[in-house]
């Protein structure tokens, strides 16, 4: 029972304090006048009677009534109803307040009496309970009473009033009477835990609609600040009151004021979260307020301010309460558009819709709770329970731990209270505990049914009305009422004042009565509070999930037993599966059940693989947990990390927890609480088990079906059983489950410092100093000391740090333990003694644990990390060295597709583990891939040291379970790239030092330093690690070059001594003098004056000279009959040109070859004029010669700006006298005259031949000049007006497109004998001049600078280094942003239009830049265009050796080979040409005698630095350096090939690789190519690779390795054979696993003549034959037979290519290739069978050898097989030894197909033919050889032999 009311008090005006601008009330009266004990009173009650301040108005307001509450300070709420009235202030006031009244009159200044004013005074009714009826009514009564002046005593009323006691709850109606004639019904609703609302709810959905109250009702849940706006008071208590019964079951316990009164406004900006309600006319001042969500009710709208975001109802739930509430408020909504709608529908009456709409709440929160009894822990059941909810496990199990909202619900303070109040398991319960039990299983099945969901609303709001209105007939209310208006009365006396001694009186008297009456106890109905459905039972809509992963679940068994059964193989093979599966719940949970079944006595110990294997499942496992581990993965692993251990040595042993330590979960003290609880709940179940089983040892058979009872349920029962125990059984219980939680904390104590302290104590590494553990820092390998990294080792553990550094650790950890330990154990109520005990505790376990962790550390760095592969040793060149061992690398996939499996699909090759390797020549990586499907494979990628063009850092993760590695990104311009990360093992200053060396060997000081010369020295004395560097310093260098310059310019240098590198011991203490020679020569210009013939020529001119007539340029020059040097020394003058020797100590141009072609009338010393007026001194020469036009291709650098342009441009320009300038001008013109006159046709054409009209202004027009001058990315690629027509003066209808020039037949007429191609920007200005016989022709070209930039975009197009994800950066689009192919173009397209002036008579002068670039370009593709002579190999090695090494192309300038040219980077000239020559090759397949891969050779060796050939920068540098005529002398070391030519020479004799099968060329055929970027193809040098083998440039590495692999495979011969290859992309050779057919034809032969034991015939001669013989047949056929087209050679129909491709023959066929032997005939060819199987016909003769005497006697036999088989001719050997006649299929055979015992012969006798003989034979040559089992019939080819066999097998009997 309670009170109705505890106070009833009166509050007035206080007009003693009204000057002080608003007035303020004070309370007149209270009753009684004492607080209660159990009730003090409310303070502040006057601020609340007036919310927006006590005013003085100057009318009578109608009586108001509004409920306040108030908050006390234990959170009991006062519920306060103000029945407010208005009374006329007296007049005598302005008399008592004089002062006041004066100045009030003064300040109005007016005599006018003030009208009367009006005061409010306030009765007031504060009491606990909230019937708001009541308390209006029982107010208004005494209002009535005074108002109307009843005959009713106030002082009786009020005192029955405040003695008024009704029932809390249990549905009773009690009737009370205030003795006024009045009567009332009080109702108390049946349960007092469902809240009361009666409409307010509905009333707050009218107001604000179903979105805004989501809103509210959200941002309350998370605790955000609500504040209501309206101007009716009521409206705001109901608006308050409907939102928290919104919110049941949880309840709201922040700040809570339905009205604010106006003094109080500052309590808006308090921190905290509230609902506040507040009158509008405030609204102002809530403008400012920026993180509270405001409702105004009155205009029905909520503004939630940008900065606060509120999260909403999980998905579904949201739409479905949105629904089912449009459902209960509108339900016209769902007929709205039917065409005959029901005319019944309309909501229900708004008591009831309040109910359905709290209803849809009630079972919106069953739903978001369901399931929440499973998660809950009891740790204490006695005194009283103690109970915590596992938050992470309830969102885990119910999916939703993404989840926003639910996740603020359950951390916030109305969920912490919601699990205190009903969490015990033993209590009454309400709608709602049975809605969670008992429902939720029809709330999922009714989903998506509307109709149900609404019976359900219907039925639930039933029950929750029943609750507030149990009765249906309420008795009638009978409340006087004052009449109508009567606060209108003129004359109303104002409110007496009451007696307080009689309203005292009365209150005594009823205590005094209450004292006596017998306490009415009301027995609460308790009960076990029921848990319902298991959230997994409700969640079983992912069944399909989980069928999908029922696999999975099984690879993840499979691979656990194989590690516990030691199938180590096995286990690694399904190993990357279950890493994958890893990323599922469900797999993560089979792998810790499948673990807990390996784990016997707490205890498993492994070997060390198992324990890797098992470590790295648990770190994968771990990894994809959030520190909330809201699955329970950590959870269910924290035993097992304490189970699993591996003996290290004896004594110690290693736990798995010291390999798990690297996740967030661990340092997150939630979850240690949340396990602690767990597990303390387990311990205390079983406490109570235990006793219970021992108490009802009889009942056990009825009990045995409720075995696995929950906790919840026991502690129900033992606080059912509480009371009724005895004292001392309670204290012993309390005893034991107090100590049942002290020892959880110290077994958890222990636990956390295992996981807590890192394996290697000593460093001063804080794992988890920010929380989280900083992961980067450790590398959680699967390497055994995997913590502890390697980087401890360079820690000296032995140093006086260590104590220090290691407490670091420890009082981390302990502060951490300690912070658990306090709040568990408080929270669990264990006793402060034990709480000391603990603290004294902890810090020994940490010490203690540190000190075993040393021991396991120390002896875990000794373990020898197992699992890695071994390394593969890569095989090296002869003379190729090691300079560093490998280092342990894990080759990544770049952004080329094919080697990761990508998009094509097949295996990935990629990420491969393996060692990467420095060689003196290349940089290797060999290894095998990660994937261990294809784990057999080997991998390799190499590339030449000299070819890295950026090595740059990067950090990547190299395996799943890996941490991020640091690695390297080499890139490579042989289009190679190694990503390659480090292992772990691998410290960091290694592959500094590896940078080092690779930096080293990539920029030598000198050319000396590159990989040709060093070949076959030992490089290890420079090349130690941390070895100091030998090399001299540069400062000495510089001394010593300045010392020599001036000797070294001086100084021939004798070209025949033999130069020898040093050793590097000498090279690096004393620098000789050659190496200064070369600096300068190379570093500096040199004053040209010195360098005058007379100086130079010292020592015998004719050695010299012998040695120029060898060198290639000589050879050419005779074959085009350009001179010879002998006539040149005779000066005959009947040749045009002459080879002139002004060069040949290299002083005119240092660049030139010593042999130059000059016109015959031209004299030496003019030409040293001539020179100067042109860059580098490279002045014109010519250097091939049309045959049949004899016109003249010349090559020059371009001119030099000086005046000397002049030349060309309009001769206006006074000039000074004949300068110096003019002279030089004139012998120019001179020059260039006698090369016209050279050309025959110019004598007969007579006179001026140049074309008038040819003026500038046709040059620009869009001709071929106007392309090929057109810039920027050449548009105009139809070359719509020829050049040969432009120049005949006629348009040619036919002018082909496509970039391929007319016919030339009529460009006889008129064109200028020689035209200069110039670059445009040098030729600014010129005009053509009408009376020279030459043309200028300015082009635009692209300069190095270009080249280089477009070379860089097209590697990263072709190799890029990561998967482009972006479509724009797509492979097409960045090669054509590359620009490569227009490069390749242009130089085409003017290599075509010189080609087309030559065919027609008119000579060219090539000047382009320095004349060593792009003329070179230009001048040797013009060559092989024009002279089939160049197509061949011969022909193309004299072409490159006389147009690119002799005419000074610097490679090594371009290629950056030394120090010095570091800076300039890589610029491809030579490389662009071949990829000319390439396109051309792909256009006329059949006109060059070398095939692709020749090119490619070339294209791999002329940057590799393997070969000498292409070092350098001119002809006299390689003859300063001795290099040009050592090969002369006699040839040493002759495996390590100088020349690149000499070694393709000897590699053409033993193999077809370089030779292309296609050739027939036609005679003397011009080629013109299309040039256009249409018809150019990317090369596929650019793009492929094999990563089975490596490059497959050095051959000698390539030979004989993939048969390994099918030796391998034929053993296995229980398998079935198949013949079937599978060839992967990018991994195998393509041209060896599958040669062309006609590669294939020629092994077989080889191997043939190999089987037969002949010497085999070189390949090209058998070529030669078989082309003659088609030949032959193909005239005698007369028509062509298909096998003969190919070969023919007179095919003339079809030229270019039309797809009639060979496979190119890359490395083909495995014929054999010692190539270290000169002859073939001496070595053991290996055959096609593989390993090297020697041919039988070895075989053969070793065995003949060596068991001679095994052999008495051998010969060829027929023998007829068994009856019915055919006679089959056999080798019989007869072998007296052995005493047995065996025989064998052939001669060749080496298996036995049979043997005869001799023993068993009986007879042998003559005998005749049978079935099937062979014919020819005499019958006499027939015998028979009888044994115990069989007859064998014989046949030898003659009488003779027949008989010389009987005679030996009877010999052989005999002896017997």
């Amino acid at each position: 029972m309670a009170r109705l009311a505890d106070y009833f008090v009166l509050v007035g005006y206080d007009a003693e304090k009204r000057g002080s601008g608003d007035g303020q009330g004070q309370i007149l009266q209270r009753f009684p006048e004492k607080d209660w004990e159990d009730n003090p009173f409310p303070q502040g009650i006057e601020l609340f009677c007036q919310p927006s301040g006590w005013q003085l108005f100057t009318e009578r307001n109608p009586p108001t009534f509004f409920v306040a509450v108030l908050t006390d300070i234990n959170s009991e709420r006062h519920y306060c109803a103000c029945f407010t009235f208005w009374e006329a202030v007296e007049s005598a006031q302005p008399q008592s307040h004089p002062r006041n009244g004066e100045e009030e009159e003064e300040e109005s200044a007016s005599p006018v009496q003030p009208a009367q004013l009006f005061a409010p005074k306030s009765l007031v009714l504060v009491s606990r309970l909230d019937h708001a009826e009541v308390f209006r009514n029982s107010l208004g009564l005494i209002y009535t009473i005074y108002v109307d002046g009843l005959n009713v005593s106030l002082e009786n009323v009020i005192g029955n009033l405040l003695t008024c006691t009704i029932p809390i709850t249990g549905g009773a109606q009690r009737t009370i009477s205030l003795g006024a004639g009045d009567r009332q019904v009080i109702q108390t609703p049946i349960n007092d835990s469902l809240p009361v609302s009666s409409c307010s709810v509905a009333l707050l959905f009218r107001q604000l609609g179903i979105t805004n109250v989501l809103y509210l009702f959200c941002a309350a849940l998370t605790e955000h600040k609500i504040l209501f706006l309206s101007s009716s008071y009521q409206r705001l208590t109901d608006a308050c009151r409907a939102l928290l019964a919104l919110m049941f079951p949880l309840k709201y316990s922040f700040t809570y004021v339905p009205i604010l009164p106006a003094q109080l406004l500052e309590v808006l900006s308090t921190p905290t979260p509230f609902i506040i309600g507040v009158h509008s006319i405030f609204q102002s001042e809530t403008q400012e307020l920026l993180d509270v969500v405001i409702a105004d009710l009155d205009g029905g709208t909520v503004n939630v301010p940008e900065c606060v975001h509120i999260s909403l109802l999980p998905e579904p739930l949201l739409q479905q309460t949105r629904e089912a509430l449009s459902m209960v408020l509108d339900p016209e909504l769902e007929v709205a558009d039917l065409a005959f709608p029901p005319s019944t529908i309309s909501a229900s009456s708004l008591k009831m819709q309040d109910k359905e709409i709290r209803a849809v709440f009630l079972r919106l929160f069953a739903q978001l709770l369901q399931g929440y009894r499973w998660c809950l822990h009891i740790i204490r059941i006695h005194p009283e329970p103690v109970i915590r909810f596992h938050k992470a496990a309830f969102l885990g199990q119910r999916g939703l731990t993404e989840d926003d909202f639910l996740t603020k619900v359950l951390e916030g303070m109305a969920f912490a209270g919601f699990v205190t109040e009903r969490g015990a398991p033993y209590r009454s319960i309400d709608l709602f505990d049975e809605l969670v039990a008992y429902e939720v299983k029809r709330m999922r099945a009714e989903e998506g049914n509307k109709q149900k969901i609404l019976r359900h609303i219907k039925e639930l709001a039933e029950k929750l009305y029943k609750n507030e209105n149990p009765y249906p007939a309420v008795t009638m209310h009978k409340v006087q009422k004052p009449t109508e208006g009567c606060h209108l009365r003129l004359h109303q006396k104002p409110f007496p004042r009451l007696d307080e001694g009689t309203v005292q009186w009365i209150i005594d008297q009823a205590t005094a009565k209450l004292q006596t009456a017998p306490p009415a106890v009301k027995a609460e109905k308790k009960c076990m509070v029921p848990s319902g459905p298991p959230i997994a039972a409700i969640m079983e809509r992912n069944g399909n999930a989980l069928a999908n992963s029922a696999r999975r679940l099984e690879v993840v068994r499979n691979c656990i037993s194989y590690v516990f059964e030691n199938k180590m193989l096995e286990a690694k093979k399904l190993f990357p599966a279950v890493l994958r599966a890893m990323k599922g719940r469900a797999a993560r949970h089979c792998l810790t059940q499948e673990l807990n079944l390996h784990v016997q006595q707490n205890r498993a110990v492994l070997d060390h693989q198992q324990f890797d294997f098992i470590v790295r499942m648990m770190n994968c496992c771990l990894q994809d947990c959030t520190a909330m581990d809201e699955h329970g993965i950590a959870a269910a692993l924290l035993p097992l990390v304490t189970a699993f251990c591996r003996k290290l040595s004896p004594g110690i042993t290693q736990f798995a927890y010291s390999c798990v330590q690297e996740h967030v979960v661990w340092t997150n003290i939630q979850f240690w609480e949340a396990m602690f609880y767990s597990d303390v709940q387990n311990h205390i179940r079983a406490l109570y088990l235990d006793s219970s089983e021992e108490n009802h040892t009889d009942e056990e058979g009825t009990e045995e079906p409720q075995e696995a009872r929950s906790a919840l349920e026991i502690a129900s029962e033992q606080l059912r059983l509480w009371p009724t125990m005895s004292r001392e059984k309670q204290q012993e219980l309390i005893q034991k489950e107090e100590s049942t939680v002290f020892s959880q904390a110290i077994h958890y104590a222990n636990r956390m410092s295992y996981l807590l302290l890192p394996l290697d104590t000593s460093k001063n590494r804080l794992l988890r100093s920010s929380g989280l553990g900083d992961v980067e820092s450790v590398s959680n390998s699967f390497v055994t000391n995997s913590i502890a990294g390697s980087v401890a080792e360079s820690y000296d553990t032995e140093s006086g740090f260590e104590d220090a550094e290691s407490s670091d650790v420890a009082n981390y950890v302990v502060r951490f333990i300690n912070r658990f330990v306090d709040k568990v154990c408080t929270e669990s109520g264990v006793t402060n003694e034990h709480l000391k005990g603990l603290h004294v505790m902890i810090p020994d376990i940490v010490q203690m644990h540190i000190e075993t962790l040393d021991a396991v550390h120390r002896e875990s760095k000794r373990l020898p990390p197992i699992q890695k592969p071994k390394l593969l040793r890569p095989n090296l060149l002869v003379g190729e060295e090691c300079v560093m061992e490998g280092l342990r690398v894990y080759l990544m996939p770049d952004g080329r597709e094919e080697a990761a499996g990508g998009n094509i699909g097949g295996p990935p090759l990629l990420p491969a583990e393996g060692a990467i390797f420095l060689t003196t020549y290349r940089i290797i990586f060999k290894g095998t891939p990660t994937d261990p499907l294809v784990g057999e494979q080997v991998v390799i990628r190499s590339f030449p040291i000299s070819s890295l063009t950026k090595e740059k850092k990067i950090n990547i993760q190299a395996q799943v379970d890996q941490f991020i590695q640091e690695g390297l990104q080499l890139r490579s311009c042989t289009f190679q790239l190694l990503k390659i990360a480090f292992d772990e093992e691998v410290a960091s200053d290694s592959a500094e030092v590896f940078r080092k060396h690779l930096h080293k060997l990539r920029y030598p000081q000198h050319v000396h330093g590159t990989f040709a010369f060093t070949v076959g020295q030992s490089p290890k004395q420079a090349m130690q690690p941390k070895a100091k560097e030998k090399n001299p310093s540069l400062r000495t260098l510089s001394k010593n070059l300045v010392k020599n310059a001036k000797k070294t310019i001086g100084r021939q240098y004798v070209t025949r001594k033999k130069y020898t590198p040093p050793a590097w011991e000498q090279r690096s203490s004393q620098h000789f003098p050659e190496d200064n020679e070369d600096e300068i020569s190379v570093s500096e210009e040199m004053d040209r004056s010195t360098l005058t013939p007379t100086t130079t020529i010292r020592p015998s001119e004719k050695m010299t000279i012998n040695h120029l007539v060898e060198r290639a340029c000589c050879r050419d020059y005779q074959r085009l009959g350009l001179g010879t040097l002998s006539s040149s020394l005779t000066r005959s003058k009947n040749e045009p040109f002459r080879i002139s020797t002004v060069n040949r100590m290299y002083a005119i141009c240092r660049s030139y070859p010593g042999l130059l072609i000059v016109p015959q009338s031209i004299q030496d010393n003019t030409i040293q004029r001539i020179s100067r007026c042109y860059r580098q001194n490279r002045f014109p020469v010519v250097c091939w010669r049309n045959s049949r036009t004899k016109a003249v291709l010349l090559r020059s650098g371009g001119l030099h700006g000086k005046g000397v342009v002049g030349l060309f441009k309009s001769q206006n320009a006074p000039t000074a006298g004949p300068s110096q300038t003019d002279s030089t001008s004139l012998e120019q013109e001179k020059y260039l005259q006698a090369v016209i006159n050279s050309m025959p046709h110019y004598a007969d054409a007579g006179g001026r031949n140049t074309l008038s009209g040819f003026t500038s202004a046709h040059m620009s027009s869009a001709g071929k000049w106007g392309s090929i001058r057109a810039s920027g990315r050449m548009s105009s690629y139809a070359l719509n007006v020829e050049i040969g027509s432009r120049l005949a003066g006629k348009d040619l209808l036919g002018a082909q497109h496509n970039g391929a020039p007319a016919e030339a037949s009529f460009l006889r007429q008129h064109r200028a004998s020689l035209y200069i191609i110039g670059d445009k920007s040098q030729l600014k200005g010129v005009k053509p001049d009408p009376l020279q016989h030459w043309e200028v022709v300015p082009i635009e070209v692209f300069d190095v600078r270009q080249v280089k930039a477009s070379f860089k975009k097209l590697m990263k197009a072709c190799v890029p280094g990561c998967p482009s994800t972006d479509p724009s950066v797509a492979y097409l689009r960045s090669l054509e942003e590359s620009e490569w192919l227009s490069q390749i173009h242009k130089i085409l397209q003017i290599s075509v239009l010189v080609v087309e002036l030559l065919d027609t008579g008119s000579s060219v002068l090539v000047s382009l830049e320095d004349g060593w670039d792009i003329t070179t370009q230009v001048v040797s593709l013009v060559q092989l265009l024009s002279d089939p002579y160049y197509r061949t190999l011969e022909g193309f090695r004299l072409l490159v050796e006389k147009e690119w090494l002799s005419f000074g192309h610097r490679f090594s300038h371009r290629g950056a080979q030394t120090l010095a040219g570091q800076s300039s980077g890589f610029a491809p000239i030579f490389l662009q040409f071949l990829d000319c020559v390439h396109q051309i090759h792909l256009q006329f397949p059949m006109e060059f005698e070398f095939s692709l891969y020749y090119l490619k050779f070339l294209s791999y060796h002329y940057i590799s630095n393997r070969f000498r050939t292409f070092l350098l920068d001119s002809d006299y540098e390689r003859i300063e350096l001795g290099l040009l005529y050592e090969e002369k002398g006699e040839r040493k070391c002759q495996q390590v090939y100088k020349s690149i030519w000499d070694y393709i020479d000897r590699l053409n004799k033993k193999a077809p690789v370089f030779f292309n099968y296609m050739y027939a060329p036609e005679d003397g055929e011009v080629l013109r190519p299309y040039s256009n970027i249409s018809n150019l193809k990317v090369w596929d040098y650019y793009t492929e690779e094999t990563l089975s083998e490596g490059p497959s440039y050095d051959w000698e590495l390539v030979q004989g390795q993939p048969e390994h692999m099918e030796e391998a495979d034929r053993q296995d011969t229980s398998a079935p054979q198949t013949k079937r290859k599978i060839i992967w992309p990018c991994y195998d050779n393509r041209s060896r696993m599958e040669p062309d057919a006609i590669s294939k034809l020629l092994e077989d032969l080889h191997n043939l003549e190999m089987e037969l034991g002949q010497v085999p015939e070189r390949w090209k001669d058998t070529w030669d034959k078989i082309k003659a013989s088609q030949r032959t047949e193909a005239r005698q056929e007369g028509s062509r037979t298909p096998s003969s087209l190919l070969m023919s050679s007179g095919l003339s129909h079809h030229r270019r290519s039309l797809g009639v491709y060979l496979q190119e023959s890359g490395v083909g066929s495995t014929l054999n290739l010692s190539l270290d032997s000169d002859t073939s005939s001496t070595s053991t060819p290996s055959s096609g069978k593989q390993g090297g199987r020697r041919s039988t016909s070895t075989l053969y003769s070793q065995f003949q050898m060596s068991e001679s005497e095994n052999r008495s006697y051998e010969g060829s036999l027929y023998k007829k097989g068994a009856f019915m088989k055919p006679w089959k001719p056999r080798w019989f050997v007869l072998d007296k030894t052995k005493h047995q006649l065996r025989y064998y299929d052939s001669r060749m055979d080496t298996e036995c197909k049979g043997v005869i015992d001799l023993a068993e012969v009986e007879s042998i006798t003559p005998g005749t033919p049978t079935m099937g003989a062979p014919k020819t034979v005499d019958e006499k040559a027939f015998f028979d050889l009888k044994t115990t089992k069989r007859v064998y019939n014989f046949c030898a080819q003659d009488v003779q032999l027949a008989q010389q066999w009987i005679d030996r097998i009877q010999s052989c009997l005999s002896d017997a």
